[in-house]
């Protein structure tokens, strides 16, 4: 059995985001960017089924633009077999990732796609649930724990009440949540054996997708500065501001 991993190259998570004086977006010049760390997750646990004899091979892909080859060099080093990069320099709404997805996953006819649950650059977290719809597969979303049994897959999901616990008919999506693993750091060794690993490129005509924007954005701005915190000198006191002022109760 094929796995595939989605990947996205965003800012990185201990940059802090700087907006751009004019409001039309972040501003990314000189910034380090690297793997969305939800995807970290989706490549180990798929490195951990193939350790496990569940599966065979293990692909990367990344729809983004030429810089994005570094990103799929990381999973490579951590131990993905393969990487495709479909080459595209401006942003791409979710649709039109899955689109993409789904134009990969019809040559590569992989039994599972693991991808992170959402990307911390927009926070949409619908690729994978779109991706979902277009195929017509089974879903397990926010994923903690994936168990693959047969032609089945279980997957206990992170909900408000607590887990669920879902057994999904493959071929299937499946989305990441943060307590699913640990990812493992690419050693020195297996970096350098990346280089040599095969890394095919692709554009989004090859699929046959034509990517479309359907939103734009307006306006960028930080958020608000929090004000200092306030001691106060009795029960009720607190509970005054908490009504009056903040209006929380």
């Amino acid at each position: 059995m094929k796995i595939l991993v989605p990947v996205k190259r965003v800012v990185d998570y201990n940059v802090k985001i700087r907006v751009k004086p004019d409001g039309t977006g972040v501003d990314l010049a000189n910034v380090k960017m690297s793997m969305n760390p939800f995807d970290e997750i989706a490549v180990e646990e798929a490195l951990r089924l193939r350790e496990a004899g569940t599966a065979a091979e293990v692909i990367a892909v990344s729809i983004g633009p030429k810089q994005a080859q570094e990103t799929l060099r990381t999973a490579l080093a951590m131990g993905a077999d393969r990487a495709i990069l479909v080459e595209v320099d401006e942003m791409l709404e979710p649709l039109d990732v899955a689109k993409i997805l789904k134009g990969v996953i019809g040559e590569e006819a992989p039994g599972l796609v693991i991808l992170g649950k959402q990307a911390i650059d927009d926070d949409c977290n619908q690729t994978g649930q779109m991706l979902a719809a277009l195929l017509g597969w089974a879903q397990g979303t926010f994923a903690s724990k994936v168990a693959v049994d047969g032609d089945s897959v279980d997957v206990t999901r992170e909900v408000d009440g607590g887990l669920q616990t879902v057994k999904l008919k493959m071929p299937a999506i499946v989305t990441t949540d943060l307590r699913l693993n640990e990812p493992r750091y690419a050693s020195l060794p297996n970096i350098m054996k990346a280089k040599k690993k095969p890394l095919d490129q692709k554009t989004p005509g090859d699929y046959g997708v034509e990517p479309k924007r359907r939103l734009e954005v307006i306006t960028t701005a930080e958020p608000g500065k929090r004000q200092a915190g306030v001691k106060v000198g009795s029960v009720a006191e607190l509970v005054d501001k908490l009504k009056n002022e903040a209006g929380v109760i």
